[in-house]
């Protein structure tokens, strides 16, 4: 053969292969199955953008990995729901589920151990598939091959049946995802229609799913059971674990379609869905349909280069690219019916004109998802903060984490606050502006989750509130945005007092050790502190992280934060070491810190801003270097190719944002940092009037530094760009390059600055003088106490009273340590050299019999079984030292004993004046006070007189956490020898809890023996 015809014949069918590829649907580069392994928390199943349907396979319901009701490792499936969760790290949803058969009836699940035992199936991975819109699997017990599609609020089945005398469709009603069944009934109407409530407890406290189901084909037989008596041929059915199975027979490869609607409103609203968006029973329509609504938006953005055409790792990049812009559209979802009606925070039935949404991850998703939104679709930016202001006015606050209409209280901060400011600041707010002012400025103004000490003292103090330093630094940047509304409604007051709130990150930072760490309420910094240390939601003075990762979080103020770690080289170092550090290995506390370069955590969400945080010192070389090594190594497009969860679209944004070229690193603030582009072209707001196009010329998997830039043709010197320059038609070009360009956007004029600069006075941050304390920490003493008292205000003048008086500047002022010989109650306050006054300490000190050298007793005994997580024995009970609010620091006894019995024998016989018991409240970690408390005396330790019972009222709801004292007088005629302390558990927690049944913790610190 002629070697130039050869020559031709390969260029014209690379050619083609060329033009081929790059004329691909964006919707072939999208892999649903990306992160349904690892930890990622996403699920496989057809849905809509926001679609208010997720018709996905359930393969598992307990368990952390199994909050999306799907993972890779499984082999089984339970079925198909219409509900799910796309990378939450709490687990609820799964309602509505549908699962063919054939054979005898089967009304139980089955086990992944033996799918057997009931209607599950095993299934093989090489058998599914998924795109857009769709799914599909071959259900290997039954030769059933499932299919299924979606709209909006509709879930479509198709399933292809082998020949079978004896087919089924199973509809399953008590099947959830770790949650409960609160009420539950199904009505057959026909012989091809199924219509019922599912109604739950789960992470979302109270949530309605009504339902209708057609059949494309009439059943022969059906039948309802609740539990395992079946009622063969019943119309109704009401209860918690309502099923129906509905029998057919089928020739070889017949198809039998199912319809499934849902709403939160009532059976009429899904009938109303039905019939608007799913009338007929044409499949593959609707699945076209899907597809095409998918195309149109992952549209919005779109890849120009077609040099993925020869590259595979381009073609893996574009379709890690397009599969997290496909994530970032699945939540928040849509929750209204057809007709606009939708069920509220408040629980009545409310209409809205556009859409209502549900599903707000916000202490994730304000960082990077709802800023994407903002320049891509802001429309639905505005439906959204339209729901948010719903949400307020039905219930009086700003969600935190809403779900189904449900306020769950997970998390911290109130980050509603910059995805509405955001949008008001950016002048796209199609909402009453001043309704939402007054939204943000009521969140901002509680008393609960740590703002009455942050409001009173300028800082939460790490004994009141569990994640104080977290909820501080949160705290502090949504006050920032509502300053700028602020600003911005010309409400001056109101300006400066949030800005002086916004400063306040500099209360927590301890200048000694160069990193935020808590201090209790005297202003003293933790004593047991470890910047590695990991805590969780509702322990330790972190949120789901520590204190490396939480030390960067001031997008308010970066320019600031630069100053307060001691200047731009220091503050380059810091991040420098940021990453060099040992990563993270405790397993127990550290399940979302994943993702790790040195201490950054890319698999959670408060590390997601640090890289871009060098722009801003003058060495942006090393934010591109480590945005690359983040996209390049801890996202990949395997099943596991989410190092963490995906956070409702958060962890893709980032992703999405980080290919662009760019990263909001503070939301509200109109500026994006610049990192380094992952394309050679891609276009934002493809096909509109102003669209925006990034390139990148020399690209290449090794040039990934840039060398210089240009916006709309002219030099760009600048590491950042604005919302201004991306929302017109415009084009960002850089040229890139192997090696670093450390000129580049170095010099001051090239970097961002995000400082806070306050309106030409002194604004108020907080304060800051401390009250006195006593040095040893200990109040109860035997014999005699010598008390040294001191304040952390070091200019500051002590003066205080010991008969529990308010002291003042003519009360004692404290000179040196003093003793006392009997109990006492010390007051005190702080004075500084300007006269302000520090609030007032009561510090009440309590002659009684302690553990030590001269202590009264000999031994303590008792029933207690310890909690194997927690390591403190009964000896704590009697040490004179008091537990804090965190509960794991090992001053308490933690049983969840449902009878506890403790003995206690005094050295020699005395005259006891009171007898008390300490006892924690922390209802959200499961441990509740007990239900009684008998004190009993005795002289010989075999007649035992009991003083008043002390009865509990068990809480309908959680509580503030709480430390409480249980007392009673000792009034004897003798002296005593023994004491005995019997207390009853409330055993297992109550209905309204989200742990409902599981053993109840107790724990309790210190019996206290005044004498």
């Amino acid at each position: 053969m002629n070697r130039q015809f050869i020559k031709t014949s390969l260029s014209v069918l690379l050619s083609t292969i060329v033009m081929s590829l790059h004329a691909q649907k964006i919707t072939k580069y999208v892999d649903p199955f990306i992160g349904t392994g690892g930890h990622g928390h996403t699920f496989p199943g057809a849905t809509l953008p926001f679609g208010m349907v997720q018709v996905s396979p359930d393969t598992g319901t307990e368990g952390w990995d199994w909050c999306s009701g799907y993972h890779s490792s499984d082999s089984s499936i339970i079925g198909f729901s219409h509900t799910h969760l796309s990378g939450t790290g709490g687990a609820d949803y799964g309602d509505i589920l549908l699962m063919p058969t054939i054979g005898a009836w089967k009304i139980q699940p089955g086990t992944k151990e033996n799918p057997s035992s009931g209607y599950r199936s095993r299934f093989r991975h090489e058998t599914e598939e998924a795109s857009p819109g769709y799914y599909g699997v071959l259900l290997d017990d039954y030769k059933i091959k499932v299919e299924l599609t979606a709209t909006t609020r509709t879930g479509f089945h198709k399933y292809v049946f082998p020949r079978s005398p004896v087919s089924n469709i199973v509809v399953d009603l008590g099947h959830g995802i770790s949650d409960q069944v609160r009420e539950s009934f199904m009505q057959i109407n026909g012989n091809d229609e199924v219509v019922g409530l599912r109604r739950s407890k789960g992470w979302a406290d109270d949530q309605y799913v009504y339902f209708v189901i057609k059949f494309s084909k009439p059943f022969k037989k059906f039948a309802v059971a609740d539990g395992d008596d079946i009622e063969v041929d019943g119309r109704k059915m009401e209860g918690k674990k309502v099923k129906g199975i509905f029998r057919f027979s089928t020739r070889e490869n017949e198809i039998i379609y199912a319809k499934v609607a849902i709403s939160s409103v009532s059976i009429e609203g899904a009938r109303k869905n039905l019939a608007a968006e799913s009338p007929g029973w044409d499949f593959d329509k609707i699945k076209h349909a899907a597809d095409s609504t998918w195309e149109q938006t992952l549209g919005k953005i779109k890849i120009n280069a077609p040099v993925d055409s020869v590259d595979a790792s381009m073609v893996d990049q574009k379709k890690i690219f397009y599969t997290a812009l496909y994530h970032c559209f699945i939540h928040p979802n849509i929750y209204n019916d057809v007709d606009g009606q939708y069920r509220g925070m408040d629980k009545q039935i409310h209409t809205t004109k556009t859409n209502h949404y549900t599903v707000f991850s916000l202490w994730d998703t304000f960082r990077a998802l709802h800023p994407l939104f903002t320049l891509i679709a802001p429309e639905k930016n505005n439906e959204i903060v339209q729901s948010l202001l719903d949400d307020y006015q039905q219930s009086g606050k700003l969600p935190i984490w809403e779900l189904a209409s449900n306020e769950t209280g997970t998390m911290i901060g109130y980050h509603a606050i910059p995805v509405i400011s955001d949008m008001i600041l950016k002048g796209l707010g199609d909402f009453d502006v001043n309704t939402a002012y007054e939204a943000m400025k009521k969140s901002a103004m509680e008393d609960d989750r740590g703002l009455k000490y942050y409001k009173l003292h300028g800082f939460i103090p790490r004994e009141l509130e569990n994640n104080a330093v977290s909820k501080q630094l949160e705290y502090a940047y949504d006050d920032w945005c509502i300053a700028q509304v602020a600003k911005k409604l010309n409400k001056q007051n109101d300006y400066e007092y949030f800005l002086g709130r916004a400063l306040s990150y500099r209360n927590i930072f301890d200048s000694s050790v160069g990193f935020m760490r808590g201090r209790n309420i005297y202003g003293q910094w933790n004593p047991d502190f470890n910047p590695s240390q990991v805590s969780i939601l509702g322990n330790g003075d972190f949120t789901e992280g520590n204190s490396w990762q939480y030390s960067f979080f001031v997008p308010q103020d970066i320019n600031g934060m630069v100053e307060m770690y001691g200047g731009e080289q220091k503050f380059a170092d810091k991040l420098d070491s940021l990453f060099s550090q040992k990563p993270v290995v405790d397993n127990e506390h550290a399940l979302d810190v994943t993702g790790l370069v040195g201490q950054y955590a890319q698999g959670n969400e408060p590390s997601h801003h640090v890289a871009y945080l060098y722009n801003y010192v003058g060495q942006p070389w090393k934010t591109q270097q480590l945005v690359n090594k983040i996209r390049e190594t801890l996202y990949t497009t395997g099943r596991d190719g989410l190092c963490g969860n995906e956070d409702c679209g958060q962890m893709s944004a980032w992703y999405v944002f980080g290919a662009l070229g760019f990263y909001p690193v503070n939301p509200a603030s109109g500026q994006y940092i610049i990192g380094t582009p992952m394309f050679e072209s891609v276009t934002i707001n493809d096909g509109k009037p102003n669209q925006f196009t990034i390139n990148a010329t020399g690209i290449s998997e090794d040039n990934r530094y840039i060398s210089s830039a240009t916006l709309n043709g002219k030099q760009h010197i600048q590491s950042f760009v604005t919302h201004g320059d991306l929302t017109k038609t415009g084009e960002l070009s850089f040229k890139m390059s192997f090696q670093p360009n450390k000129e580049w956007a170095q010099q001051l004029l090239g970097r961002p600055v995000q400082e806070i600069i306050t309106p030409g006075k002194e604004i108020k941050t907080g304060q800051l003088l401390f009250m006195p304390y006593e040095v040893s920490g200990k109040t109860l003493f035997y014999g005699k106490k010598q008390v040294t008292l001191k304040t952390e205000t070091t200019d500051a003048k002590i003066y205080y009273t010991l008969d529990g008086t308010v002291p003042s500047t003519t009360s004692k002022q404290y000179n040196g340590p003093f003793s006392l010989t009997k109990s006492a109650t010390v007051t005190a306050i702080a004075i500084s050299k300007n006269g302000a006054q520090s609030e007032m300490s009561t510090l009440n000190f309590i002659r009684a019999i302690t553990k030590g050298p001269k202590a009264a007793y000999p031994k303590i005994t008792s029933n207690i079984t310890i909690g194997t997580t927690y390591k403190s024995t009964a000896e704590v009970l009697l040490d004179g030292n008091f537990g804090s609010y965190n509960f794991r620091d090992g001053n308490w006894v933690a049983t969840n004993n449902s009878l506890t019995n403790i003995t206690i024998e005094l050295d020699k016989p005395m005259w006891v004046k009171e007898l008390k018991m300490r006892f924690m409240e922390n209802t959200g970690s499961w441990i509740f006070v007990p239900r009684n408390i008998q004190f009993s005396v005795s002289t010989d330790g075999k007649t035992y007189q009991q003083l008043d019972l002390i009865e509990n009222e068990i809480p309908l709801n959680h509580q503030e956490i709480a430390i409480k004292e249980f007392l009673r007088p000792c009034n004897t005629k003798e002296k005593i020898k023994f004491i005995k302390v019997d207390i009853t558990n409330i055993e297992k927690l109550p209905g309204w809890h989200p742990g409902a049944g599981n053993p109840a913790w107790m724990f309790s610190d210190e019996i206290i023996i005044a004498y």
